[in-house]
């Protein structure tokens, strides 16, 4: 199934949220091609990503939508120093179970 920027919306509560939902759907395309990448295809079905790799891609695209700008910031006494820096490891071992390793 294809992760839709609907669906991280809704993943992260906010699916009313139309400008988040849009942010979300550049962030799942973007995340969805690096976790192909990853994997080398395996897991997917043409474009389409099998259930666990799509539930990787949700919950990154959700990491990345919620702080595109990926730069530590301090808003008052608020730091804000996370976002998607990388897989984290729940989703590698998902991803890694379909990863093509060199011989």
């Amino acid at each position: 199934m294809t992760v839709t920027g609907a669906q991280v919306a809704a993943f992260l509560g906010q699916s009313d949220d139309v400008q988040l939902v849009a942010l979300a759907d550049q962030a799942a395309q973007v995340v969805t091609a690096m976790a192909r990448a990853y994997v080398r295809d395996e897991g997917f079905t043409g474009t389409e990503p099998n259930d666990q790799i799509a539930a990787v891609i949700t919950t990154a695209a959700a990491r990345l939508a919620v702080h595109p700008e990926q730069l530590a910031t301090d808003v008052g006494s608020v730091s804000v120093r996370g976002g998607f820096t990388g897989w984290t490891l729940a989703e590698l071992f998902v991803l890694n179970r379909y990863r093509k390793r060199a011989i």
